[in-house]
């Protein structure tokens, strides 16, 4: 069965965890529940993963849960929706099709102490069909309930930004794009608009504290911004492109609620080759980790 969108996005995802962590699929197997057959079908998207599964990734990889266990409530409610729809029309082949999913997981291991922690609801959105959901979720987190993960409804009402430059792609009209381009994403927030769909990484860092600090890039949209997370109240980050000229844009970490969340800056506007700062500050420090990247 060819994988739907949201299997699709999550068995990419997996396949960077999986680079991140340095192990092959023999190493994954000897340090996880899960067979090197079992790993080679769910990087592969042959097969659904069990939701273990994708955490005990994120653990090896040092990746917040959120995100990705958001991509995997898509992928799954695709899967049953698809294999219950095959099985009215099809129930010989689909009861074929059903075999191929994992077998039911293992109880998952008590997550390492040290692991960081998985941001919540905060970033996470969705609209109102699965295939706009899969877009809007990509770059968000999504607070672990007890037998699920919300998805709130973040999203904002937008409208097509004007075009700012020929330089940047445009958006495919076959999917759901994000709600600004170019000078029209500058200072904004970029889950609202949709920027975080699929975006480069340009850096990311593990700060002194134990924080890690991730500059994003999307291209549809033209712009850069800061994320941060296992923070703890009071620690700040602010990122600016372009050099001293160029606009600072800045993020708080100001509760408890933040703390379990990634904490983004707004937007600035950046093209291939501007060069993005982007500094640290912990709470009650007077100095802040800065490190510099660029926009390939």
């Amino acid at each position: 069965m060819t994988p739907s969108p949201g299997h699709a996005r999550l068995a990419s995802e997996l396949r960077e965890l999986r680079a991140r962590t340095g192990l092959s699929l023999a190493g994954l197997a000897a340090q996880t529940a899960y067979s090197k057959s079992s790993w080679e079908r769910y990087l592969n998207g042959r097969a659904l993963p069990p939701r273990p599964a994708v955490r005990e990734l994120c653990r090896l990889a040092g990746e917040p849960e959120g995100r990705c266990l958001a991509l995997w409530e898509i992928a799954e409610s695709e899967w049953s929706g698809r294999a219950a729809e095959t099985t009215r029309k099809e129930p010989g082949r689909a009861e074929t099709e059903r075999t191929e999913a994992p077998s039911p997981a293992p109880p998952s291991p008590s997550p390492s102490p040290t692991a960081t922690p998985a941001p919540a609801v905060r970033e996470a959105a969705r609209a109102g069909n699965r295939t706009v959901a899969l877009v809007a979720v990509l770059a968000s987190a999504c607070a672990v309930t007890v037998g699920s993960v919300a998805v709130a409804l973040l999203l904002l009402p937008g409208h097509d930004g004007e075009s700012w430059s020929s330089a940047l792609p445009s958006p495919s009209p076959s999917s759901a794009g994000p709600y600004c381009r170019g000078a029209a994403c500058e200072g904004r927030d970029p889950m609202a608009m949709k920027c975080a769909a699929q975006p480069d990484t340009l850096a990311l860092r593990r700060m002194a504290t134990g924080a890690w600090m991730e500059v994003r890039y999307s291209r549809a949209c033209g712009a850069s911004w800061a994320r941060t997370w296992g923070t703890r109240i009071g620690d700040r980050i602010e990122m600016s492109a372009g050099g001293a000229a160029g606009p600072v844009r800045r993020a708080e970490v100001r509760d408890g609620v933040d703390t379990d969340a990634f904490v983004y800056t707004p937007m600035a506007v950046t093209l291939p080759g501007t060069v993005v700062t982007t500094c640290f500050r912990p709470a009650g420090a007077d100095r802040s980790e800065c490190f510099k990247s660029r926009v390939k």
